[in-house]
């Protein structure tokens, strides 16, 4: 691995606000530490100089909602570890301890010039565990995080009426999704409660150290960041009535939220866009399987824009594969999603919403050396990635580049 990367030559899309039609990009040490006009060209050996002449040169690209790794193509159960679906809430499973970083999935989202992802538990059950986000290239998940845990995942409407009603126990309604969710969030606030009495009671002494009297909670503890604000719910919801059921929810306890899938959003796009609530739209680019999806659209992302919502495109892998994430970007481009917004829907917004815009999402000074060079505009059907750089080492170059 070499220390630098120097680029130069190409078209430097930065978003954040500045286009280089001939620009230089720099890296050192896994970071970027230059985007200008013209770079000097180092004269140390430890300097690898890339032509990027004719190509667009971005940030890399961000899924902001999948299940790469944690649902693997053709393995059946052994490869499935997307739902703990016998019970229905299950706050304290990470995504971490179940994502195969073997699965070809990986490689197929480096290849389509995708550097890093918000993965996570399924829907099936009313609250599934915590997501992680990482980048896409290593062999031990532990070296990719960039947040972790990153968000608590929460479902309503179909996907656990439907698991649960299998098994002939709640919730099989609406409302009892509603009311388990109340339930834990109440006993989850109770203990945050508690715990901060201790804490003052034993002057700011902590919790974990060897001689405290506090017992802890395994199962509540993992609430902990949400209610202190620092990770949002991950709320699975397609229909317009779940989308408000979990916004009432997020208001009664104050919480952050995003609102995953949203596919009736276009229905409602006013009303969301006087919430304030992120959404990230899709998979459009998949049949309507459900009743709930009898709606989905690609005109969605569009008209949530339109209206003042912050919006970013997912695949929800392998839903609908994850190398088609900047085509589905294109799609929503297709009808009516401006063009920039097409490609900050897959670059700097999932990143802001996923609460990592410190890291990635766009080529400044500072943030991680993740960048993706195409032939054209990534959403374009015939665009190809010629070099994918994650942490400022090339994790694929077309032979041709």
């Amino acid at each position: 691995m070499c220390k630098k990367l120097l680029i130069t030559n190409g078209r430097i899309l930065t978003m954040a606000g500045k286009v280089l039609p001939k620009g230089c990009v720099l890296t050192e040490n896994g970071r970027i530490t230059a985007v200008a006009d013209q770079i000097e060209i180092p004269e140390d050996k430890d300097t690898e100089i890339i032509d990027a002449s004719g190509c667009l040169v971005m940030p890399g690209l961000i899924e902001a909602h999948c299940h790469v790794g944690i649902t693997e193509e053709k393995k059946g159960m052994e490869g499935d570890d997307c739902n703990e679906n016998v019970s229905p809430v299950t706050p304290w499973l990470r995504a971490l301890d179940a994502i195969n970083t073997m699965d070809a999935a990986f490689d197929d989202a480096v290849r389509a010039g995708i550097t890093s992802i918000m993965a996570g538990p399924g829907s099936s059950n009313v609250v599934g565990g915590q997501f992680v986000f990482l980048k896409t290239k290593g062999r031990r998940i532990d070296d990719l995080i960039v947040k972790e845990p990153a968000a608590m995942k929460i479902a309503f409407g179909e996907n656990p009426k439907v698991n649960f009603m299998d098994q002939q126990k709640s919730p099989v309604t609406r409302m009892a999704i509603a009311g388990l969710l109340r339930e834990e969030l109440f006993k989850a606030r109770e203990y945050q409660k508690k715990k901060q009495a201790w804490q003052k009671k034993n002057q700011g002494k902590s919790p974990s150290s060897p001689d405290s009297t506090f017992e802890p909670d395994f199962r509540m503890e993992p609430w902990l960041p949400v209610l202190e604000g620092k990770i949002p719910l991950k709320a699975h919801v397609h229909r317009a009535d779940d989308i408000f059921t979990a916004i009432r929810i997020a208001k009664e306890f104050g919480l952050s939220m995003t609102l995953d899938h949203c596919s009736e959003g276009h229905l409602i796009a006013e009303e969301l866009a006087k919430e304030g609530f992120p959404a990230i739209v899709g998979p459009d680019l998949s049949s309507r399987s459900k009743i709930e999806v009898q709606n989905m659209a690609f005109k969605t992302a569009a008209v949530l824009h339109q209206a003042g919502v912050l919006v970013a495109i997912t695949t929800d892998h392998p839903v609908t594969l994850i190398q088609s994430l900047p085509l589905c970007a294109g799609l929503a481009v297709k009808s009516g999603l401006p063009m920039e917004e097409g490609l900050r829907a897959i670059t700097c917004n999932p990143a802001r919403i996923c609460r990592v815009y410190d890291r990635v999402g766009s080529l400044e000074p500072g943030k991680d050396a993740d960048i993706a060079i195409f032939t054209g505009n990534p959403m374009e059907t015939f665009t190809k990635t010629m070099c994918t750089i994650i942490n400022g080492t090339i994790a694929y170059r077309d032979e041709n580049f």
